[in-house]
C-alpha cells in the first residue's frame, strides 16, 4: 500500500464525491428522507477524509523539508527545535493515517446501527461461566466509559455467580464499528478459584455482537413464530415467579428459537425476544448476501464468525493475544476493568490495513 496507491485512490473517491453533491443539489431528494440522510452521511465522510487527506500531504512536505534543514544546519539551538518539529510532525502523520485508513474503506451497511451482544459460556463449566460474567460486566465498563446507554436483555445466573447467558443492547455513537470485532469465541487461561491444585484451566465463552434491526426492516410473517410461555428460573433452576411471565419465540422457517425472563411482564419478555429474534435474522440474511458476491473471498483474517477463536486471555502472563491480526496487550486487569480502548483500537487499524490493501489492489 503505497503513497501512489492512497492518491489513486483518492482521485476515485473524489468522483464518488461529485456524483453525490449532484444528488443533493436536487431538490427532490429532501422527499426521500432516509436516502438524503445516507447520502449526507456518505458525503461528509469524504469531505473530512479529503481534508485530512491535505493535512497528511502537508505535513509530510513539512517533514522532509525539516530533515533537509535538519543535515544542513550547525546551530545547536535550531538542530534541537528542528528536532522537536520532526518528532511532532511524525506523531502527527501517524495520527492521520490511522484517520485516514479507516476514512478510505467502503461504509458497512451496519456502521450507524446499534448493536445486541449475546454472551454464553461455552468449554469449561463454571469457570467458563465466571469469566463470562466479567467479560459482560467489562463491556458494560467500556460502554459506559464511551457515553453509550446499555440494556440487559436477558439474564441467566448460574449456580457461583457467573453467567449462563446474556442478552444485553448498547445504543450509542460509533458502537457497531467498535464493537464488531468482538464476535467469536474468547479462551481464557487461569488458575480457577475453586481450583486448590493450582492448575492452569482453559475455557471458552462465545460472544455474538448483531446489528440490531429496526421492526420495519424485516418482514416477518406472524404464521412464521410460535410462541411459548413458561416460568422464570433461577440459579440452579428454583422457579422465582409464580405466573408464565417467560416467552420463548420460536422462528418456525428458520428454527432460531430466543427466551427471554428478564422482565416480570410477559408482554416485556416478549418484546425482548423479538428484539433479538430480529437482530439474528437480519444477520443471517446479510451473511447470506455476502457469501453470494464474488468479492467477498474471506481473504479478511477473521471474518466475524462466532465460531472463529478470536482472543486469548492468559492471566498469568498478564496477556491479551487478538489471533486475527496477531496483536497482544499487557494488562489484563485493566482490560476486564473495560479498558478496551487500546486494544480495540489497534484492532480496527489493523482491520482497515487489511481490507484496504485489498480494496486497492483490486
Amino acid at each position: 500500500m503505497t503513497p501512489e496507491d492512497i492518491e489513486h485512490y483518492i482521485e476515485k473517491l473524489r468522483v464518488r464525491a461529485a456524483e453525490l453533491e449532484i444528488k443533493l443539489n436536487d431538490p427532490s431528494i429532501y422527499s426521500r428522507p432516509a436516502e438524503c440522510k445516507q447520502v449526507s452521511r456518505e458525503h461528509l465522510k469524504l469531505v473530512q477524509l479529503f481534508e485530512n487527506y491535505e493535512r497528511w500531504c502537508n505535513a509530510v512536505r513539512r517533514l522532509d523539508e525539516n530533515r533537509k534543514m535538519l543535515g544542513d544546519e550547525k546551530d545547536a539551538e535550531l538542530i534541537e527545535m528542528i528536532e522537536s518539529d520532526i518528532e511532532s510532525l511524525e506523531t502527527e502523520i501517524r495520527q492521520l493515517e490511522d484517520i485516514i485508513k479507516l476514512a478510505l474503506l467502503p461504509p458497512d451497511i451496519n456502521e450507524s446501527r446499534d448493536v445486541i451482544i449475546e454472551i454464553h459460556p461455552a468449554a469449561g463449566g463454571e469457570e467458563a461461566a465466571l469469566f463470562a460474567g466479567e467479560l459482560y460486566r467489562a463491556y458494560q465498563k467500556f460502554a459506559d466509559s464511551q457515553g453509550w446507554k446499555v440494556e440487559t436483555l436477558d439474564f441467566a445466573q448460574s449456580d457461583l455467580g457467573g453467567i449462563k447467558n446474556v442478552a444485553f443492547s448498547i445504543d450509542g455513537d460509533d458502537v457497531f464499528a467498535t464493537m464488531k470485532f468482538e464476535s467469536g469465541v474468547h479462551r481464557v487461561q487461569r488458575v480457577p478459584a475453586t481450583e486448590s491444585g493450582g492448575r492452569i484451566h482453559t475455557s471458552t465463552v462465545t460472544v455474538a455482537v448483531l446489528a440490531e434491526a429496526e421492526e420495519v426492516e424485516l418482514e416477518i410473517k406472524p404464521d412464521d413464530l410460535r410462541f411459548d410461555v413458561f416460568r422464570s428460573s433461577g440459579p440452579g433452576g428454583q422457579c422465582v415467579n409464580t405466573t408464565d411471565s417467560a416467552v420463548r419465540v420460536t422462528h418456525i422457517p428458520t428454527g432460531f428459537s430466543v427466551a427471554s425472563q428478564q422482565e416480570k411482564s410477559q408482554h416485556r419478555n416478549k418484546e425482548i425476544a423479538m428484539r433479538i429474534l430480529r437482530a439474528r435474522l437480519l444477520e443471517k440474511l446479510q451473511q447470506e448476501e455476502l457469501a453470494k458476491q464474488a468479492a467477498d473471498k474471506r481473504a479478511q483474517v477473521g471474518t466475524g464468525d462466532r465460531s472463529e477463536r478470536i482472543r486469548t486471555y492468559n492471566f498469568p502472563q498478564n496477556r491479551v493475544t487478538d489471533h486475527r491480526y496477531n496483536i497482544s496487550f499487557f494488562d489484563l486487569p485493566g482490560l476486564m476493568e473495560g479498558n478496551f480502548h487500546t486494544l480495540l483500537a489497534e484492532t480496527r487499524i489493523a482491520d482497515a490495513e487489511q481490507k484496504l490493501s485489498t480494496a486497492l489492489s483490486g
